[in-house]
């Protein structure tokens, strides 16, 4: 009794001899060789595929650079903004501060006014005083003048000799103590010793 058939095995040229077989067939099958064409057209699409998301790839990176670099334009131009106002307002306060030094000037200016003629009414009242007691000096008895002149400061009493009249003057002198006559000569000759001659 015999048992189930085995399969039969093929060797190596069999397979050989159908790959050749099936070569011829796809050649047979396809004589313009389109199916080569359509592989090679599939190819390059996908070549172009591949390259157009490469350069996606590419724009949305430098498109990050692009967003970096205006945010940071943006960025520089709020920092100007605020700069530009800050300029400004130190520009009205300095308008402001000028406007209040020129006030402060006039004002100054006013106040000058006022003390040199203050000055001036001061001086000329006190000039008059003056005037007034060379008068009286000179108008006293000599001797009586002389004994109150040598109470005075040195400088006071030649003060008020050098303005009254030379012949009243030298008689007020010649009524002193010597030393004292002598002394109010000298301050009255040396007050003129500095000043310029020419």
């Amino acid at each position: 009794m015999s048992g189930p058939p085995r399969p039969r095995k093929f060797g190596a040229g069999a397979l050989i001899m159908g790959c050749f077989i099936a070569s011829g067939l796809v050649r047979l099958a396809d004589p313009g060789g389109s199916m080569a064409k359509a592989a090679a057209a599939i190819a390059s699409e996908t070549a172009q595929v591949s390259a157009e998301a490469s350069r996606e790839r590419g724009d949305c990176a430098l498109g990050g650079d692009v967003g970096a670099l205006l945010a940071a334009v943006h960025d520089r131009e709020r920092q100007l903004r605020e700069r530009a106002l800050q300029i400004a307002d130190r520009e009205r306060l300095l308008e402001v501060a000028e406007v209040r030094l020129k006030l402060e000037r006039e004002r100054l200016d006013v106040a000058r006014t006022r003390l040199e003629k203050t000055l001036s009414i001061a001086d000329d009242a006190a000039e008059a005083d003056i005037r007034r007691l060379v008068a009286v000096y000179e108008s006293m008895d000599p001797k009586k003048a002389a004994k109150l002149f040598e109470t005075m400061d040195i400088a006071f009493a030649a003060g008020f000799l050098a303005r009254m009249r030379q012949d009243v003057a030298a008689e007020v002198l010649a009524g002193m103590p010597a030393e004292r006559a002598y002394a109010i000569s000298a301050t009255i000759a040396g007050r003129n010793a500095t000043a310029p001659r020419d």
